[in-house]
């Protein structure tokens, strides 16, 4: 899917957004990238940029009009950062992620226009694309880098695929040591532990068993809801078996002592 979306940036100046732009795109899994009549490239700046996305400059297609850029595309979408006089179906950038991957899932060639860095897009240009795509940026300072706009869009048409693909959108991470790192404790051990809790604030004297109020029955909702993992319940029941060892009288040792 995401090899249907080509990136198009038109008359880029400076040939170190070609590469900041180049490593944005292929840190969402974008390949395809476009060039309309650059100042400068190939260029040792765009290389040094790109830092590591050297693979889709290499690829990248350089033409000399928009016109050529968008041979093939089914879908195009321009950034603008101004207002224009001429009133154009207009996106923000997590419509036009979800937009594109919609598009590009039904096999169609989506086009993601970007303009010169000192001005942006032309009228003429702009008219050449079936949606504008605002970044609603700060006001009072709009203007984005060529290559953080191109993260952005990127960025939202790679969670918008990540949606539609039915994977994750953010890594969950757990500990590997053991299966008791992740496996959950089972609900007699839970009970166990319940019991244990209670002898040790009793211990202590934080729950008066003559007068224990509802504090045992929050505690149990409170650790209830927290999945505890068997590895981690060992924490606890040492925790608690320590606790009651200094409140009986007993010296406190560290375990590495």
């Amino acid at each position: 899917m995401l090899q249907n979306i080509r990136v198009v940036l038109v008359g880029t100046s400076h040939p170190g957004n070609i590469g900041g732009a180049a490593r944005a795109m292929k840190n969402m899994g974008l390949s395809r990238l476009v060039l309309v009549d650059p100042a400068h490239f190939p260029h040792d700046d765009a290389n040094a940029r790109a830092s590591g996305a050297n693979d889709i400059l290499e690829n990248a297609r350089v033409v000399g009009t928009l016109e050529e850029a968008l041979v093939g595309a089914n879908l195009v979408m321009g950034t603008s950062a101004r207002d224009r006089k001429i009133p154009w179906p207009l996106l923000d950038p997590r419509e036009a992620g979800a937009m594109t991957v919609e598009h590009a899932g039904q096999g169609e060639e989506i086009a993601l226009v970007f303009g010169r860095e000192y001005a942006g897009l032309t009228n003429e240009e702009l008219q050449r694309c079936h949606y504008h795509v605002h970044i609603p940026s700060n006001p009072d300072f709009s203007s984005l880098n060529l290559a953080a706009a191109v993260q952005v869009l990127s960025y939202e048409t790679r969670m918008a695929w990540l949606a539609a693909d039915g994977q994750a959108t953010k890594v969950m991470k757990y500990e590997t040591t053991s299966p008791r790192s992740t496996e959950l404790v089972a609900m007699d051990d839970m009970e166990k532990f319940y019991e244990h809790l209670q002898s040790t604030l009793v211990d202590i004297g934080f729950l008066d068993p003559e007068k224990p109020r509802h504090l045992m029955a929050r505690l149990r909702r409170f650790y209830g809801r927290s999945e505890i993992s068997r590895s981690e319940m060992s924490i606890l029941r040492g925790i608690l078996t320590e606790t009651q060892k200094v409140a009986h009288g007993e010296p406190y040792k560290r375990k590495d002592q």
